[in-house]
This record gives C-alpha cells, structure tokens and sequence, in this order.
C-alpha cells in the first residue's frame, strides 16, 4: 500500500468522517469515498466555491493563496484543501 493509500485509510478510519473526495484543478473527480452521484454534486459546488474564494483572497492580496477553506453546518463539516494540480474535500459530521 503506498503513503497516500495509508493517509487516505487514516482520514477515513477518523471518527465522524462519512467521507473524502480528490479531484483535479478542472474539477474531475479522482478518487472518492461517496458514491457518484454525491461525488459529483460536491465537487461541482465546492470547486465553484473555492475557486471564487481564491479569486477574492488574490483580489485582497495579490501576494497571497487559498490554501485550505472550512465550512461549519449544524450537520456537517467540510474541509477543502486547495493546492495547485488536486483539491480534497472532507465531509464529517459536526460535534457538539
């Protein structure tokens, strides 16, 4: 099993995690823990979403980047990692 096969294991072994997404800078989904149907919902919303998130944080601060982006719901939580070539979401639910 290689490196990233152990992290995504670990990511999904966390507790509260219902699942994880990695797609390309274009918005193509890679690899996916939900099925296709919610794979593909999330991607098409967040991609949109952190892309103008990006544009807003360049548009403060030429000089600067979106790196990671979390959304809080009284259901759920979304992590959006942001790196150049590949975007990962993590979905678990919210505590307390």
């Amino acid at each position: 099993m290689s490196e990233v096969d152990n992290i995504l294991e670990r990511i999904q072994r966390y507790p509260g995690v219902i699942g994880y997404i990695i797609f390309s800078k274009e918005g193509i989904p890679i690899r996916s823990t939900l099925d296709s149907a919610m794979t593909v919902k999330y991607v098409g919303l967040l991609h949109q979403l952190s892309m103008t998130t990006r544009s807003t944080v360049r548009d403060i601060d030429p000089q600067n980047d979106l790196t990671f982006l979390r959304i809080r719901t009284q259901k759920r939580e979304i992590m959006v990692t942001a790196d150049k070539e590949y975007q990962m979401i993590v979905i678990q639910k919210t505590t307390g």
